[in-house]
């Protein structure tokens, strides 16, 4: 018997269940034209819709998927403030080791060394915004399913 391949991969990782799809709504109208009975002209319009929602019967919290959607997005992004602000740090210490290796370019090497350094420092600060983004978001999608905050001050 032939059994199905399951790929494991790090990247392009779906969620397996089945996805529920969304039905349009259908509207039939009839606009009637004519005269009634006093001689006046009139226009009579029926409409009837039908469908229009989720299959199942099950329509999705809005602001709940909503807020799981800014969580993941934040978190997306302080991993990668993360990881911008290690591959600066060590671009700085690259160029540390060059100044001392090259001391016929050793102020170029210093001048790469501290910009490789601000950029550490402006990736580590961006990676706290967006820690503190991730937050707010979560406590957002808290009071959105009615849990109760206790704030002591």
């Amino acid at each position: 018997m032939a059994q199905e391949k399951h790929h494991h991969s790090l990247f392009h990782h779906k969620n397996h269940e089945e996805e529920k799809p969304v039905v349009e709504e259908v509207t039939y109208s009839e606009t009637a034209y004519g005269y009634d009975g006093a001689g006046k002209y009139s226009e009579t319009t029926d409409t009837v819709g039908y469908g229009g929602g989720y299959v199942g019967g099950h329509k999705p919290n809005d602001d709940f998927e909503k807020y799981e959607k800014e969580k993941k997005e934040h978190k997306h992004k302080e991993h990668l403030g993360e990881m911008g602000a290690a591959a600066a740090g060590a671009y700085a210490l690259y160029e540390k080791h060059e100044s001392k290796k090259d001391p016929e370019h050793k102020n170029r090497h210093k001048i790469e060394e501290e910009i490789g350094a601000a950029v550490a420092v402006g990736a580590g600060g961006y990676t706290f915004h967006e820690h503190h983004e991730k937050k707010e978001a979560k406590e957002e999608e808290e009071m959105a399913e009615g849990k109760k905050h206790h704030h002591i001050f």
